[in-house]
């Protein structure tokens, strides 16, 4: 079992800005701010990490949005599907009535057309018809290793389908509520993968959103008995996306660690050092993306971890 991937599934935005729909409980996007040319820039941050990930040995799978769905999130495809290495794919239920139209039968097609092979699709999108959501990797940490699902628990993550989500991969849940300050008020996070990162042999979290002691404490323990080193970081880093990081390999096995410059520029040195022992970090900058579209590099990589057909 792989805890990390060296092929990546992303889509290209047509119709990158800040999604109106979202925005109701994503406060780190801010639709207040004009920027010119936004999808200009969205595309060319897009297509500079890109080649910066592929320059690294890390394959990209690349799906070019379609103007005609009109989704402004497409950019962040990890949130409506997950794939996994007995040759699964759970399809997610979305929030936002127009990130529903980002689940594309063409991004399975051209992962078979890769050389990877799909055996069952397992299809939670209903449960939007009841007001229930849970989306993908953002709502959920995946440790695929020691089969542990890390979830907070939030207007985008509903405990009953994470825990039904839990059954159906055989992993045990990890339940949580993590909290940020808005307005003098401590609001739910909307994703988990803001506010946390497992790699290999680490997890970066900030503790001091889970409010909830106990919970605080029980995350910690699970994270220490699988061995994972406990790298801390503030709510302010959380801000500038510092949780939302991913480890991947390349083609020669190599481990990189992603995240956005405007995470690295949050890390202390100590923090950087600590992360450099298990990889080199690879810091695009996604200005554009991230103050409009409320998230961050680990948003926009979906892992593809199928079989080979």
């Amino acid at each position: 079992m792989r805890q990390i991937t060296d092929t990546i599934l992303m889509v290209r935005p047509v119709q990158f800005r800040s999604n109106e729909e979202t925005a109701v409980n994503n406060y780190y996007q801010d639709g207040r701010i004009k920027i010119l040319d936004q999808n200009k820039k969205a595309q060319d941050e897009f297509d500079a990490f890109a080649a910066a990930l592929e320059e690294k040995g890390i394959r990209v799978l690349l799906v070019q949005d379609q103007i005609e769905f009109d989704t402004p999130d497409s950019i962040f495809p990890n949130n409506w599907i997950s794939t996994h290495e007995n040759g699964d794919i759970a399809l997610y239920p979305m929030f936002a009535e127009n990130r529903r139209r980002e689940r594309r039968p063409d991004a399975m097609e051209l992962m078979e057309a890769e050389g990877f092979q799909i055996n069952n699709v397992i299809d939670y999108s209903s449960a939007e018809d009841e007001g229930f959501f849970l989306e993908g990797t953002g709502s959920l940490l995946l440790d695929r290793v020691n089969r542990k699902a890390y979830c907070s628990i939030s207007p985008r993550a509903d405990e009953e389908l994470m825990i039904e989500f839990c059954e159906d991969f055989e992993y045990t849940p990890v339940i949580f509520t993590a909290y940020q300050s808005v307005e003098d008020k401590r609001l739910p996070i909307y994703h988990t993968n803001v506010m946390m990162a497992l790699g290999e042999n680490y997890a970066v979290i900030c503790l001091d959103c889970i409010d909830d002691k106990k919970e605080a404490k029980n995350v910690l323990k699970h994270l220490k008995e699988d061995g994972k080193e406990v790298i801390v970081i503030t709510e302010d880093q959380v801000n500038a996306y510092a949780g939302n990081m991913m480890q991947v390999h390349n083609d020669k096995g190599e481990r990189l660690l992603v995240m956005s410059d405007q995470a690295y520029k949050s890390l202390t040195a100590s923090q950087i050092a600590k992360l450099e022992k298990y990889n080199e970090i690879l810091h695009p900058s996604i200005a554009t993306i991230e103050t409009l579209g409320g998230g961050s590099v680990r948003c926009m990589m979906a892992e593809v971890f199928l079989p080979k057909a």
